[in-house]
C-alpha cells in the first residue's frame, strides 16, 4: 500500500480492511472447493484471519514508514521502502496467523505446514502487488480531488474577480473631487482605500467575520465621502463570534446593495445582525418588495453554495428589507 506523498485516510484503510476481510472469505470458498476435505469453518477463520492480520500490518508498517521513515530518505528511494514494507505486511500476517492456529487441528495449517515459509514468501508478493494496484487507486482518487478543489478555486476566484469595480471607479471619483475641496479628506479617503484594497487582494476564499466587518466599515467609510455621512452602521456585538469564516465581502456586498437600494437622499441606518444560524443585513431605507438576484447577489448565492456554507434569502416585514445569509454551521 505505498503512499508516498500520497494521503491516505482512516476511511481508505477501513475500506481496504472490509475488502481484505472479504477477500478472504472468498479465499477459503475456492480452498474449499479445490479440496472438500477441508473443514468449511476452520478453513474460513484461517482465511479472514490472514487477510485481517495482513492489513493491519500494513496500517502499521505503511503508516509509521509515511511518518517517519520516509521524510528523513531521497526521494528516490521511497518506492523501494514502500514496496519492502507492503511485502513485509503479507509476510508477517500470514507467519502471525500460522503460528496462532500452529496447535489447532485445523486441516488448512496441517496441509501448509511443509511449505509454510514458502507460502509466506509468496503471499508477500502478493501483498506486494495488491499495493501496487491500491497505490494507483489513491493516487488517481488523489489527483481527481486535487482537480476538483482546482476547478473550485478557479470558480471561486471567477467570482471574486467580478467584485467591486464600480465601487472603486466611485470612490477614486470622489477621491478626485476632495483633492480640490478638502486635501485632508483626500488623503483620509485614499488610506481608507488602501486599507479596503490590501484586504480586498487576500487570496482566501474565507475570511473571518471580524475582518469581514473591518472591510465593512472601511467601506462605509469610503462612501460616506460621496455621501457626506449620512450611511450609519448599526453592529451587533460579534466579540464571541469574530473568529468565524465566512465568504469574503459576503456582507461588504449586502452593505452595498442597501446602500445602492436604500438610500434616499436622507440619513440611511445599516443594521448587521448576528443570530446562531444567520447574518442579517438590513437598512430603514427605501423598500423594494420586487428584488432580483442579478450579478452581485447571484455571485454571492454561488460562492455560498460552492464553498458548502449555507444560502442567501431576501426577507421584507413591516419595518424594513434584509438580506440573509442562512448558514448550515450554527454562529
Amino acid at each position: 500500500m505505498l503512499k508516498n506523498e500520497l494521503k491516505i485516510s482512516y476511511k481508505d484503510w477501513i475500506n481496504v480492511l472490509i475488502i481484505a476481510i472479504l477477500f478472504g472469505f472468498f479465499q477459503s470458498l475456492i480452498l474449499y472447493f479445490l479440496n472438500k476435505n477441508l473443514q468449511t469453518f476452520s478453513t474460513t477463520i484461517f482465511s479472514i484471519s490472514t487477510a485481517f492480520f495482513i492489513t493491519v500490518f500494513a496500517i502499521i508498517l505503511i503508516s509509521f514508514s509515511n511518518r517517519y521513515i520516509l521524510p528523513k530518505i531521497d526521494k528516490r528511494f521511497w518506492t523501494i521502502f514502500s514496496l519492502f514494507f507492503s511485502f513485509l505486511s503479507g509476510f508477517l500476517g500470514f507467519i502471525l496467523v500460522f503460528f496462532i492456529f500452529l496447535d489447532s487441528n485445523f486441516e488448512i495449517i496441517i496441509l501448509v505446514t511443509p511449505f509454510w515459509l514458502n507460502l509466506a514468501v509468496i503471499i508477500g508478493f502478493l501483498t506486494l502487488l495488491i499495493a501496487l494496484i491500491l497505490h494507483q487507486f489513491v493516487f488517481l482518487k488523489n489527483k481527481n480531488s486535487q482537480i476538483e478543489k482546482e476547478i473550485l478555486e478557479s470558480k471561486l476566484k471567477s467570482l471574486e474577480n467580478e467584485l467591486n469595480p464600480h465601487f472603486l471607479f466611485n470612490a477614486l471619483n470622489s477621491v478626485s473631487q476632495l483633492i480640490y475641496i478638502d486635501k485632508q479628506k483626500a488623503e483620509n479617503a485614499v488610506l481608507q482605500l488602501s486599507k479596503f484594497l490590501r484586504n480586498a487582494i487576500n487570496k482566501e476564499s474565507l475570511v473571518t467575520l471580524e475582518n469581514e466587518i473591518f472591510m465593512v466599515q472601511t467601506y462605509v467609510s469610503i462612501e460616506n465621502i460621496r455621501f457626506d455621512d449620512k450611511i450609519v452602521l448599526h453592529i451587533d456585538e460579534f466579540k464571541d463570534l469574530k473568529f468565524v469564516k465566512i465568504p469574503k465581502f459576503s456582507i461588504q456586498l449586502l452593505v452595498e446593495n442597501g446602500i445602492k437600494h436604500g438610500y434616499l437622499g436622507k440619513e440611511l441606518n445599516i443594521f448587521i445582525k448576528f443570530s446562531k444560524n444567520s447574518i442579517k443585513v438590513s437598512n430603514d431605507g427605501k423598500k423594494s418588495l420586487n428584488i432580483k438576484f442579478k450579478t452581485g447577489l447571484l455571485n454571492l448565492q454561488n460562492r455560498l453554495r460552492l464553498l458548502n456554507i449555507g444560502e442567501l434569502e431576501f426577507l421584507v416585514d413591516d419595518e424594513n428589507m434584509a438580506f440573509c445569509i442562512i448558514l448550515k454551521d450554527k454562529i
